[in-house]
């Protein structure tokens, strides 16, 4: 007697699934944000932004690259006094 009652009731509550809802949600079409139509420039400008000031900045502050003393320092004698 209770198998045909919760079988109408589960059959009235509507369960989708995931395929279902993705299917779904892929046929409403919405217009494009701010995001859709200027996020892929945005990035692309800011990259290139940082590069081109990286590069600048690394290039005219005059950073003696080579730090490395090998081959610069010669060893003095040693003195025993």
């Amino acid at each position: 007697i209770m198998f045909p009652l919760v079988r109408n009731a589960l059959s009235s509550i509507r369960i989708r699934s995931i395929q279902q809802i993705r299917t779904r949600q892929n046929h409403s079409k919405h217009p494009p944000d701010f995001h859709d139509k200027y996020g892929n420039i945005l990035l692309a400008g800011g990259t290139a932004f940082c590069l081109v000031a990286w590069v600048s900045i690394a290039t005219q502050i005059g950073i003696g690259w080579n730090l490395s003393p090998v081959g610069r320092v010669t060893p003095e004698e040693w003195n025993d006094e």
